[in-house]
């Protein structure tokens, strides 16, 4: 629907009114239009970028201009005859400068895109193209709750930004675990649609074996391919162990982006999640079940930081009281962190024994392999 401004106004409107009618003719206006069609998320931003953006254009000019500030005092004053007098000293503001007020507009389209993407980049799935499909299964008033954070928030938007490049590289990572464990386990009988040899296909295409394709079909004896890998493909639960001593500060930013990452993974394949923060000391865990994981934790998780030292062994504990539990049977504990921990031999052998009792594995990733092609491994999950 194009919405059209009525030609005629009470008077008190008339402000409102040309402003509005110097917006929407702009070009930038109608571009950014096209952008936000059907996508309830942006248009919302984009209304907000754009009332902030010509209350800010007004206010600047009435600053600069005597004659506006002087109209709008005796409008706000009730005086007879201010509300016209109002509409004609902005009439000539923007007449004036009417092209300063189209790229102010054309930045806060900017913004509204970026925001867009990196709400997406937060809340999307791993997989190439999902991303606006994943945010129409998040409540509008949770993505604007982040937009809005991300609006005013210049380090969140960097956290969002890496949250969005790692889990392109997690989602490489999974798709080559799938295929590699399809190409070492052979074939098998079936009636899988999706995994059906090439060959079978022909069968089916052929007037001269389709009937006998259909029949072996039906009786699930066609051949296909066998994806019941020996590696384990890595659906079970996850705990995060996050380092946020002092030392992490300069890599925080990274750090949170790879978590945020790995949220994601818990949220799209429905895993159990485990955060446990820790520096000088070790925070209780946070635990989400089967990836029931909101958009404030989200938030909570990029914008908290312990600082102080670095205490591995109460970590370790803490971790430790996860893995106890049932459900994080055969977890994958992730240790992110900048440094060596040093463990007393004793803590170490109680650590290997729960290894070897609840089927978990354990790995540290270095904070300074993020920017390097080595963290592809830190998601092999």
């Amino acid at each position: 629907m194009k919405p059209e401004l009525l030609d005629e106004v009470h008077e008190e409107l008339g402000m409102n009114h040309q402003l509005m009618d110097r917006v929407m003719r702009d070009q930038g206006y109608l571009d950014f239009g096209e952008f936000t069609r059907l996508d309830d998320l942006a248009a919302a931003i984009g209304t907000t970028n754009y009332s902030e953006t010509v209350l800010r254009w007004v206010k600047e000019q009435a600053k600069q201009d005597q004659d506006l500030a002087e109209a709008f005092q005796k409008l706000i004053q009730g005086e007879q005859g201010a509300s016209r007098q109002a509409t004609d000293a902005l009439s000539a503001a923007l007449n004036q400068n009417g092209s300063q007020l189209s790229q102010m507009l054309a930045q806060a389209a900017d913004e509204a895109i970026e925001t867009k993407e990196n709400v997406k980049s937060m809340l999307g799935g791993i997989q190439a193209g999902s991303g606006d499909s994943e945010l129409k299964k998040v409540p509008l008033k949770e993505q604007l709750i982040l937009a809005e954070k991300l609006s005013h928030d210049k380090k969140l938007k960097e956290i969002a930004k890496w949250a969005g490049r790692l889990k392109v590289i997690a989602n490489r990572k999974q798709r080559s675990k799938h295929k590699d464990a399809i190409d070492r386990n052979g074939i098998r009988q079936g009636s899988d649609i999706k995994q059906l040899l090439p060959m079978e296909l022909g069968s089916y295409s052929s007037p001269i074996s389709k009937m006998d394709f259909l029949r072996r079909y039906a009786e699930c004896q066609t051949l296909q391919y066998d994806t019941k890998g020996k590696e384990r493909l890595g659906k079970g639960p996850i705990i995060l162990c996050l380092d946020q001593s002092g030392s992490m500060k300069s890599q925080d930013t990274i750090s949170k982006g790879f978590a945020l990452a790995l949220m994601s993974i818990a949220r799209k394949q429905r895993r159990d999640f485990a955060w446990i923060p820790f520096s000088s000391h070790a925070s209780d865990a946070i635990i989400y079940e089967r990836g029931k994981i909101e958009v404030q934790d989200m938030i909570q998780l990029a914008t908290v930081f312990l600082d102080g030292g670095m205490n591995f062994v109460q970590l370790l504990k803490k971790a430790s009281e996860v893995i106890k539990q049932s459900r994080f049977n055969q977890a994958d504990v992730i240790f992110v962190t900048d440094g060596e921990a040093h463990v007393n031999h004793d803590f170490l052998k109680a650590w290997s024994n729960l290894k070897k009792k609840k089927g978990f594995s354990d790995r540290i990733v270095l904070a300074s392999s993020f920017e390097d092609q080595s963290i592809k491994h830190a998601f092999d999950i």
